[in-house]
């Protein structure tokens, strides 16, 4: 969100998931789609499959390579290097959109500039990428009539995550490719309804609707709209900045909603002792999570099937969600438990149901003020920015001009992992997802069919890596990084490359965010789960 923000003005995808299938041109980097988000891989490969063209840049051989017109397997955490390199091409050969640069952007020189470093010997070296290959990518990119780059974590997880970002950004403007039908530049979101949290406030610095809370107008409306004085106006913390404040003794009480820090955040001993320093720990969740067995009061709450209200999903669709059966035992909606507790607190939050909430949404956040319970019920969803009620919603964002105005190139220099191999921790770890099971594993490692598909954690090694240190096939491993150690079976595969080991962070049983790097983006705060140096050894 930070990048997108910074260069377009709106923080979020900038297409629709229905115009995948009209696209020219995918340029994936950083989504193993059909794993992560597999729906929207089909519309690739479906889209592959009647002439579009793929360019992937990924190290690993995931399932979308053999559709893949250009592979693209970079050093990991180069992608500054890549994307710069492209430019670069697109630049020296003037196939940029030259039209589109004058017109609607501001910041050409400097950028230009800038990825002129990044000749394609240079950044043959630092991208391992062929300089032939770069220059390939960058001319079916720039000359295609509808590009459509696509991104997830493999982008973001980095302390070069908001670069990242911002060098996609740079690369879609200069060659035209946003504000158009089957264009732009899409984040896809790592879990449901994450964009509706950022959208509803679920950061620290703003309101609903990315509100700022040191705008005084701003912070005033919401004063009158709940009748009370003194909102704060600072930005609060980040989620890793409030592990930090706890390990420090600052912050004395949490209140955690779905989250399960002990199995999803980096240096997990760190993070169990900074949760057991607090005071006072709420958790409020469907299941006894790992951080939910710390808490000092844990509120049970209910699942998607047993309340109502909206998602928003990666797209900006906001969906009506109907409840289908009644929650178990003391369980309770979401809201109901938080409004319960506002009113506790002497906070009047006397809401009756989700469709008040709705109602105060429409009139507090001007992006959703089109978007009430009565048109979401009769149909598909709408897209915000909705403005009003006669509205039909907006499938893609910068049709005429970016939200800021003029789109700002941002250029941004290669830096590496912080935590690169040395002689003794030799191999790079990256983490990521696996088709049949989901994040920290709360909910699908309770689903028997699931766990029959993908019932046990495993550390992809190349062969040849795995045949100088004495490892078979499914032989029991010790992955060590300078926070902790872990046990897990050997997956020896050519899906990686050499020197790069790579497993899942949804088994408890074998913790891999014991392993990685607690060091995070300095804007955005995202941790580096994509690069953290490790030794590996056979177990005897």
């Amino acid at each position: 969100m930070a990048g997108l923000a910074a260069a377009f003005g709106s923080g979020a995808m900038t297409n629709s998931i229905s115009e995948f299938e009209d696209a020219d041109l995918f340029l994936v980097t950083g989504s193993n789609t059909t794993a992560q988000h597999p729906l929207i891989g089909s519309r690739i490969i479906n889209a592959v499959e009647k002439g579009a063209k793929l360019i992937l840049i990924d190290p690993r051989e995931i399932p979308l390579a053999p559709f893949a017109t250009l592979h693209l397997k970079q050093n990991i955490g180069t992608d500054v290097a890549v994307l710069n390199a492209m430019m670069n091409f697109i630049i020296q050969e003037e196939c940029y959109d030259k039209e589109f640069v004058e017109a609607r952007t501001e910041g050409f020189d400097a950028l230009k500039a800038s990825v002129a470093r990044y000749t394609p010997k240079v950044s043959e070296m630092i991208t391992g990428i062929k300089a032939s290959d770069l220059n390939r990518a960058a001319t079916m990119y720039a000359k295609a009539d509808k590009a459509m780059l696509v991104y997830a974590m493999g982008i973001t997880q980095h302390t070069t995550g908001t670069d990242n970002v911002k060098s996609c950004a740079n690369l879609a403007m200069l060659t035209g490719h946003v504000g158009r039908s089957s264009t732009g530049v899409n984040p896809l979101r790592g879990q449901n309804n994450v964009q509706g949290a950022c959208d509803m406030g679920g950061l620290p610095g703003v309101f609903t609707g990315y509100q700022r809370v040191n705008d005084g107008a701003v912070k005033k409306k919401f004063e009158d709209a709940w009748g009370i004085s003194g909102l704060d106006d600072k930005p609060g913390l980040t989620i890793t900045g409030m592990i930090a404040a706890a390990h420090r003794g600052d912050l004395k009480a949490l209140y955690i909603m779905g989250e399960n820090p002990l199995m999803s955040d980096p240096d997990v001993t760190h993070v169990e002792r900074s949760l057991s320093n607090l005071d006072f720990l709420v958790v409020q969740d469907i299941f006894l999570s790992e951080t939910a067995a710390l808490a000092d009061v844990v509120l049970p709450a209910a699942c998607f099937a047993e309340k109502e209200g909206t998602y928003t999903n990666t797209e900006r669709r906001v969906q009506l969600s109907r409840k289908a059966v009644s929650p178990p035992g003391q369980a309770r909606a979401d809201w109901e438990i938080v409004a319960e507790v506002c009113k506790r607190c002497g906070l009047a939050a006397d809401y009756r149901s989700p469709g008040e909430i709705m109602n105060e949404i429409n009139k507090l956040t001007p992006s959703y003020a089109g978007i009430t319970y009565s048109r979401l019920s009769s149909g598909y969803g709408l897209s915000w920015p909705c403005p009003n009620t006669d509205h039909p919603g907006t499938p893609y964002l910068h049709r005429d001009q970016f939200t800021k105005g003029k789109g700002s190139f941002l250029p941004c220099d290669f830096k590496p992992v912080s935590e690169v191999p040395d002689e003794e921790y030799d191999f790079t770890l990256t983490t990521g997802r696996v088709y049949f099971q989901y994040h920290t594993g709360t909910m699908t490692r309770r689903v028997d069919l699931l766990e029959r598909e993908a019932p046990e954690p495993l550390v992809e090694m190349n062969p040849e890596d795995a045949k100088k240190l004495g490892i078979r096939n499914s032989d029991m491993v010790e992955v060590s990084s300078r926070r902790g150690s872990i046990t897990l079976k050997a997956e020896v595969t050519d899906r990686v490359p050499r020197r790069v080991l790579f497993t899942t962070f949804h088994f408890h049983e074998a913790q891999v965010n014991l392993l990685t790097n607690p060091v995070h983006d300095p804007i955005a705060e995202i941790p580096e789960y994509k690069g953290c140096a490790v030794k590996v050894r056979r177990c005897s």
